[in-house]
């Protein structure tokens, strides 16, 4: 079963496209750790959820990208295309030249009403490539204006519109200190109305993921970019391919459906977030060993200390 991946805004823009990007990264990986037939299943599932396949071979992103802005847009698509690994659908856009100025009201009662139509189409033709839809993952932000209010009103429609398909919502918890002087306000009014449309909310915090960049990546100038790959690799880590009940080369068809069932147990237990473990640069984790006993023990320690930052393995929790 597919995802169809809603973009909006500058950062769910910036996200997505790295999270598309190491997606792409794992399922074309060259380092085998499994026989040939378990690696060709992984890519098929894989391959089905987050890609379509065009005529000249080259992937497209399952996803819809929407911001009041051309730039990031702009800029997202040529590093898709440059990239020539993949690339998002040619129709799969939609911006506009006036921005929402980090205004809530204006991207929810303004550009949602005047855009409604022309968003639900372009995702509506996006649903349509896919033989079974899992459901909607969108990725926003709470500070601005576009990806807080405009991305409240689409998650509303697509609620209204598609009913029995899920939908998530990726959304980033602004830093304390504060990016735009309206963001608490932006971001209780992003919550208010995500809580009664979406089925579930995954939350990142920036000063979460800011420590860990510079406490266990050792990233000495840290750029939003940093940021924005390590929130893909744990996103790409949750929604890669797992092994169903029913043993070898059978994976779960219904990624979304599995997380709600195993971590949203009642509609008024939404909230979620993240650990990974491990996290840290390329260059130690050459020179690092696990076992799953020394995992599974972090993880405890996590849980109970409720961590955002220690060495381990990847899992959910309800907050």
């Amino acid at each position: 079963m597919s995802i169809v991946t809603v973009q909006l805004g500058q950062c769910g823009n910036q996200i997505g496209f790295e999270v598309f990007d190491a997606l792409f990264s794992d399922l074309n990986c060259s380092q085998v750790l499994c026989s040939r037939k378990d690696t060709e299943a992984y890519q098929a599932s894989c391959k089905e959820r987050f890609f379509s396949e065009e005529e000249n071979g080259v992937p497209v992103a399952r996803a819809v990208l929407v911001d009041m802005e051309p730039k990031v847009i702009n800029q997202t698509l040529s590093k898709a295309a440059q990239s020539g690994r993949w690339k998002y659908g040619q129709h799969a856009c939609f911006c506009q030249k006036q921005g929402s100025g980090n205004n809530w009201a204006y991207g929810y009662s303004v550009h949602g009403p005047r855009h409604e139509e022309s968003i639900m189409n372009i995702i509506q033709k996006e649903v349509e490539k896919c033989d079974s839809l899992s459901g909607f993952f969108i990725i926003m932000s709470m500070a601005g204006g576009t990806g807080s209010g405009l991305g409240a009103f689409i998650t509303q429609n697509l609620q209204d519109q598609y009913s029995n398909s899920l939908k998530m919502n990726q959304i980033i918890w602004p830093y304390g200190t504060g990016e735009v002087i309206v963001q608490n306000y932006n971001s209780i009014l992003t919550l208010s109305h995500l809580y009664r449309s979406s089925d579930a909310l995954l939350i990142h915090e920036n000063d979460a993921v800011h420590k860990i960049c510079a406490k266990l990546m050792n990233i000495k100038q840290i750029s939003f970019k940093d940021i924005n790959q390590v929130l893909a690799h744990q996103l790409g880590s949750v929604f890669q391919p797992t092994y169903s009940a029913e043993g070898s080369f059978h994976y779960r068809r219904n990624p979304l459906g599995d997380l709600m069932e195993n971590l949203v147990p009642h509609p008024e237990f939404k909230m979620l977030g993240v650990r990974n473990i491990p996290q840290m640069s390329a260059n130690s984790l050459a020179y690092s060993t696990f076992t799953w006993a020394g995992l599974l023990k972090h993880l405890r320690q996590m849980l109970i200390s409720n961590a955002k930052m220690e060495e381990g393995k990847e899992y959910f929790k309800n907050m």
